[in-house]
């Protein structure tokens, strides 16, 4: 299993065995990954009782039509008792519960639907009923706490006219000037009559109905475009019953989610701390009727993902603190409190009971994917109510720590390492350093593992695996996730290479075989590691990355957010600057072999970005190089067939480059080991 896949084609008995088999050897395989199950939204009823959640699916390569996972709805009590309610091929979104908690509402196309509606499902069983049909798709929603009123968003109709020319082939794109905003509407469940429109200026997100149901509260940005969604959202409230703005908050930059208190009388506010902040992770409450934003945890060194009301003076946080999470409690007096202080979990999607003495969030963990918890007010920790893959406990999987380091200069960073399956002390192991995105992003010591994340995988291959947080990642407060700022691919790449030689010296990795990857921003790191760093590494790849900064900012959707909140300057002042930081300049000394990946139809990092550094390492032929792009797949791979095909890849690279042959690259030609059953 060391050997590259090309090279066991022609014994493909003895590779291509079932992930059973492979389990019994312990180690996690990419058909293991092609059927892990995820967890993806938790809501906690009223009462606390129970938690409804959402369960991602992957569907079964060969064994079913392609296409993204099914999403199904399923409901666990405290104690651990799990129902399916509405499960299989299904794809059910936005889950709520009712005020009373006897049923959960949600978004799905269910039946001769021909759009996406709301539904409510009763808790005592029975079938889904739909509350509310549109003629779009409805893409979110929000009730008053009585229940009797009900906003949603819902993209406008396309105009009939237009829709007839282009079924008569008239279809031409006018770039950016054919847009379809979208619009709020509000209704009383189960209405016959049209749902009401509330006229907006802008493109509405982030919908909230104030508990008495007086006010709605959403962001609006001034048009559908990516970019203004990411840096020109300001917080609007309006008045439901004459549609007009009462408040209008102009918050710093990027914008997150937004939360009513229970007396209607302030909202929490997660966003930026000022317009060139790369991520918004601070938690602001203001008054409903305007005034003053304050900042409810002023100069904190983490990121706020979550906020959650516990009662009209009270809000608890889930906050990013390095590479764990911690359960903060703070006032509208100013008081702050450590309910759960980081150090061992890692959470995402708070949800609380009405009295906001119990809640139920995502625990990520090493030795598990996302996974459904609780915990009430005095409970020691959360407790797991769920095992979404219990064929995980048949499975060895290798140890994974937090490791901190001293970058060059002296910063003080940490990353996340899973050491080789079967490590045996004083050996050293080829290395597969694997790069977040963003940079506003940063990997927790969690779950890490993923299609495009060898993690586990890798680890059960023999390789150590390490995915460093360097500057500009998040986690560790504002001015650190600035450090990357107007400094393309300099200390922050540095600091990639300053991790592994702390591996290196600590004994654990071959300097001679370490391989990077990495999507996104990740992937513009595989491509600078493999030209300007080339020396460093031996093999790459890359995952829809940046090859040409010019020319990214030219063909991408978020050509503001780059300049204001990565670049902090303007292409065509420095053009120079950006070329030279670009890893096109520097394919002539690049020789590290190179596999470019991405999708055909990504509007975030055009496609053309992997074209230019194919296109001039091949036609310089010097160094091993390889293409693949992924039809109808974006900025990520959606799709099983895409996601499987990609492990497999990667992973074959790797194997042929870092512990294999080497030399001209494996064969293109892929052994499925999930077609043979």
């Amino acid at each position: 299993m060391h050997r590259t896949l090309g090279l066991l084609a022609a014994c493909a008995v003895t590779f291509v065995c079932s992930f059973e088999s492979r389990a019994a050897d312990g180690g996690l395989t990419p058909e293991h990954v092609a059927k892990t199950r995820i967890v993806g939204q938790v809501a906690m009823s009223p009462d606390g009782a129970h938690v409804a959640y959402l369960l991602s699916v992957p569907r079964k390569p060969f064994a079913e039509a392609d296409g993204n996972n099914w999403v199904e709805l399923h409901v666990v009590d405290r104690q651990g008792a799990d129902r399916g309610f509405i499960t299989g091929q299904v794809t059910i979104g936005a889950i709520e519960w009712t005020a009373d908690g006897s049923a959960i509402t949600f978004l799905a196309k269910r039946g001769d639907d021909k759009t996406k509606c709301l539904y409510s499902i009763p808790l005592a069983g029975g079938e889904a009923r739909r509350v509310v049909a549109h003629e779009t798709d409805i893409a979110t929603y929000s009730f008053s706490a009585d229940g009797r009123t009900v906003a949603f968003l819902a993209q406008e109709k396309e105009d009939d006219a237009w829709k007839k020319l282009k079924e008569q082939g008239f279809n031409q794109e006018v770039f950016e000037e054919q847009p379809r905003f979208t619009k709020v509407f509000v209704t009383t469940p189960d209405s016959t009559e049209k749902a009401r429109e509330i006229a907006v200026v802008g493109q509405p997100s982030e919908l909230r109905v104030a508990p008495d149901g007086t006010r709605i509260a959403l962001a609006l940005a001034p048009t559908p475009t990516v970019d203004d969604n990411y840096m020109n959202r300001a917080v609007h409230v309006l008045d439901i019953a004459s549609g007009a703005v009462v408040t209008r908050f102009q918050n710093r930059g990027k914008l997150g989610a937004i939360a009513w208190s229970p007396d209607s009388t302030a909202l929490a506010i997660i966003s930026a701390e000022d317009r060139n902040d790369p991520q918004e992770g601070r938690i602001y409450i203001a008054s409903a009727t305007g005034g003053d934003w304050k900042d409810a945890l002023p100069n904190h060194e983490g990121h706020v993902t979550a906020a959650r009301w516990n009662s009209p003076n009270l809000l608890t946080l889930l906050v990013d603190e390095g590479v764990t999470t911690a359960v903060t409690i703070v006032s509208r007096g100013g008081e702050v409190r450590e309910l759960m202080a980081s150090g061992e979990y890692v959470l995402t999607g708070l949800s609380l009971a009405a009295n906001g003495r119990h809640g139920a969030a995502i625990r990520n963990s090493p030795s598990h994917p996302p996974e459904v918890y609780a915990m009430g007010r005095g409970d020691a920790e959360p407790k797991r109510l769920t095992d979404s893959n219990p064929w995980l406990k048949d499975v060895r999987l290798a140890k994974q720590e937090v490791v901190s380091f001293k970058a060059r200069d002296g910063l003080e960073l940490q990353g996340i390492l899973i050491r080789p399956l079967d490590e045996v002390a004083g050996q050293r192991y080829p290395l597969l350093l694997t790069v977040h995105g963003g940079p506003e992003s940063h990997d927790a010591n969690a779950w890490v593992t993923r299609y495009a994340g060898p993690g586990q995988m890798g680890a059960a291959k023999g390789y150590a695996v390490f995915y460093p947080n360097y500057r500009g990642s998040t986690g560790r407060g504002v001015a650190f996730s600035k450090l990357g700022q107007g400094d393309y691919a300099g200390k922050e790449f540095d600091d990639l290479v300053d991790a592994v030689d702390h591996l290196v010296n600590i004994g654990l990795v071959d300097t001679k075989k370490v391989g990077v990857t990495g999507g996104s921003y990740g992937g513009y790191a595989s491509a600078w590691c493999a030209t300007k760093l080339t020396d460093r590494f031996a093999a790459a790849v890359m995952f829809v990355g940046i090859s040409n900064n010019v020319s990214k900012n030219g063909t991408t959707d978020i050509p503001q957010e780059m300049e204001l909140v990565h670049a902090r300057m303007g292409v065509a002042e420095n053009i120079g600057f950006l070329m030279e930081r670009s890893p096109v300049s520097y394919v002539k000394q690049a020789r590290t072999p190179i596999l470019i990946m991405g999708g055909k139809d990504d509007p975030r990092v055009h496609p053309t970005q992997s074209m230019e550094l194919y296109r001039q390492l091949k036609t310089l032929g010097q160094v091993p190089v390889r293409l693949v792009y992924f039809p109808g797949e974006g900025h990520g791979n959606q799709r099983a067939a895409s996601k499987y095909d990609y492990s497999l890849r990667m992973l074959q690279w790797f194997d042929h480059y870092l512990k294999g042959p080497g030399g001209a690259p494996p064969a293109w030609q892929i052994e499925y080991p999930l077609n043979t059953k």
